[in-house]
């Protein structure tokens, strides 16, 4: 989910980019099937390939864009062509009158057919008489009425829908031909003004820093820093290496340390996006989900990193999103506390508007950089030069796991289980969010009970809040993780649950049972034991009047 365009195609994502395309396009699709040549072949087989790719990926809707149109043109042309025959007359056929004689005649040869044949005709017959039946009835005079009637409804009606179209059309055109580092803005004093951030930065680049720089970014703005600035980026938006932008992803979105010894080793200068909206740090926690796809410690245990985020709407940043290199740049000397290390960084260029903020790395490793040069091989043309990793980079590497993607075939490897988990955690985030914060308040405390100087008392529950806790039955979020927790036999996992707080062993959902019930029915005798220890007792009933040790009878 790290790629917006690279997401499946959603119907907000089909009306924005198509409109009323959405609706006749399908008219269209119907329609061909009636009247099927070589071209409607070609029609049909466009469709259904534009369709199922740009439903696998949001920015192949473009490959939809076409077939639509023509598609959408033909329901249109067919709807035009039936109401202007109506209205003009032209469609009345008059009501043929019966031919004793012929029909005598075609009796007389129908008793000389085959039986099969006559069966058949037979099977037919009464669609035939339906046929005949619509056909009498909209050529009779109260027919021509309501089918002219539908026609000028039709007429109308597309006429409507053809102006809003026109309007939508021209409105959307304009919104995506606007440059996208040019922008309109208003203060608020509700002045209009121009706000050219990005375009500067990367002048700043081009005219204040050597030629063989190297600018770390987000790969968002690779193609930028490249065609506009002239300088090296670390990555730009060819993202085929999914590896190379996970160690950009680890570094921007890791310790402040950890990220330092990884950008000193790549790159001289970094460009962080800020001044609010879509900038680095909102997009951030994607930053940090690819970058535990393939360093698998960068988030133990939390496959889509929910405990690097905001834990609030006012922005306030989780523990793990404090401490990272990203943040602590982002906003230096713009939070109470944050500032950046000055032994490490020096912002060099700040924009007008504060949109985009450039960092002088102190400390860059020459070695590194040397070795990089010296070790680059090209092609015979020279046009591809594949990079190699610097030596000092090789403990950081060592760590990864090469991502294997569902649609990679090639490969001949699978990651079935981090993918399952990952898709559980992407439908359930709030489930994984709290998952996440428990696990890290748990590293926490860990490392607060190493300091001999600090003692902390383990947190007890009152026989009141017990009893509050134990006769409200409800489904809850905790109620579901402590259900996946106790049938997986996640025994370290309820203990440093119940560690933080107690109360949750004496959860209960709406049906009345709780962790104790699931204990026994799953067989965890681990889990009875920690319950047991916490005081849940094992002979009460739910609501179906089952105790806990029934559930073990059965």
């Amino acid at each position: 989910d790290s790629v917006a365009e690279h997401q499946a195609a959603s119907q907000q994502a089909y009306w924005q980019y198509l409109h009323m395309l959405c609706f006749m396009a399908p008219v269209g699709f119907f329609l061909i099937l009636f009247r099927f040549g070589d071209s409607s072949c070609f029609l049909f087989v466009y469709a259904v390939a534009a369709y199922f790719f740009s439903h696998k990926m949001v920015r192949l809707i473009l490959l939809a864009a076409p077939i639509s149109s023509s598609l959408g043109g033909i329901a249109v042309g067919r709807i035009v062509s039936w109401s202007t025959s109506v209205l003009l007359g032209e469609g009345d056929q008059p009501v043929e009158k019966k031919d004793t004689k012929s029909e005598t005649k075609s009796k007389s040869e129908g008793k000389k057919k085959k039986k099969a044949s006559s069966s058949s005709d037979e099977s037919m017959a009464g669609f035939k008489a339906i046929h005949d039946g619509f056909n009498q009835a909209s050529n009779s005079y109260e027919g021509k009425i309501v089918k002219s009637i539908a026609a000028v409804v039709m007429c109308v009606s597309l006429y409507m829908q053809a102006t809003t179209f026109s309007t939508y059309a021209w409105r959307i055109s304009a919104s995506l031909s606007n440059p996208s580092i040019i922008l309109k803005g208003q203060t608020r004093d509700g002045n209009i003004i121009k706000v050219d951030d990005y375009r500067e930065a990367y002048w700043w680049l081009r005219d204040n820093t050597p030629e063989d720089a190297r600018i770390m970014a987000w790969w968002d703005y690779g193609y930028q820093i490249t065609g506009i600035a002239n300088r090296t980026t670390i990555a730009d938006g060819n993202t085929w290496n999914h590896e190379h932008i996970a160690l950009l992803g680890k570094a921007l979105t890791g310790s402040v340390e950890e990220g330092y010894q990884i950008a000193r080793h790549l790159a001289d200068y970094v460009l962080i996006w800020g001044g609010g909206g879509g900038d680095d740090l909102a997009k951030s926690p994607h930053l940090a989900r690819i970058a535990n796809s393939v360093y698998r410690d960068h988030c133990p245990g939390d496959v889509t990193c929910r405990a690097f985020g905001f834990v609030d709407r006012q922005g306030t940043p989780s523990p793990m999103m404090e401490r990272s290199f990203l943040f602590n740049l982002h906003s230096h000397k713009l939070r109470p506390g944050v500032e950046a290390d000055p032994t490490k960084f020096q912002e060099v260029y700040r924009t007008k508007y504060g949109k985009v903020r450039i960092f002088k790395i102190i400390g860059v490793s020459r070695t590194s950089k040397n070795w990089v040069e010296e070790n680059r091989k090209c092609d015979a043309g020279g046009w591809f030069c594949p990079g190699n990793y610097p030596p000092g980079l090789k403990e950081i590497l060592d760590k990864k796991k090469d991502f294997a993607q569902l649609e990679d075939f090639n490969r001949g490897t699978k990651d079935d289980d981090y993918q399952k988990e990952y898709f559980e955690n992407l439908n359930n985030p709030e489930l994984a969010k709290k998952r996440a914060r428990m696990n890290e308040k748990h590293e926490e405390e860990m490392k607060a009970a190493q300091k001999p100087t600090e003692t902390k008392e383990k947190k007890t529950l009152s026989d009141e809040e017990k009893i509050e806790i134990y006769s409200t039955w409800e489904d809850t979020a905790d109620t579901t993780l402590m259900w996946q927790i106790v049938t997986t036999n996640a025994v370290d996992d309820l203990k440093r649950w119940l560690d933080q707080d107690p109360g949750a062993a004496w959860l209960r959902s709406a049906d009345g049972r709780g962790p104790m019930w699931w204990a026994f029915e799953s067989k965890n005798q681990d889990i009875v034991s920690t319950l047991m220890m916490a005081g849940v007792p094992h002979t009460d009933k739910d609501k179906n009047g089952l105790s806990p040790v029934d559930l073990l009878k059965e």
